[in-house]
């Protein structure tokens, strides 16, 4: 049985009460996950100067747009 299974079967297993606990649980986790991926991408996102970033851009755009046909 996955960890998934296991815990959808423990949640049937709940009073109503509790269930509800645990949907504000994860629902909240979720959240967290969320806020925290958010998070990564802006420090991600500002590694570069924007002069650097046209820069790579413009490198991308030179070399790997090509198709050598000595490579096929």
């Amino acid at each position: 049985m996955s960890t998934l299974e296991t815990i959808v079967a423990d949640l049937r297993t709940l009073p109503p009460p509790k269930l509800e606990e645990a949907a504000t649980l994860i629902h909240r986790l979720r959240e967290d996950a969320r806020t925290e991926r958010r998070a990564a991408l802006r420090r991600g996102a500002s590694l570069l100067s924007p002069e650097d970033g046209a820069e790579l851009e413009r490198i991308i755009e030179e070399n790997c747009e090509r198709i050598d046909p000595r490579d096929w």
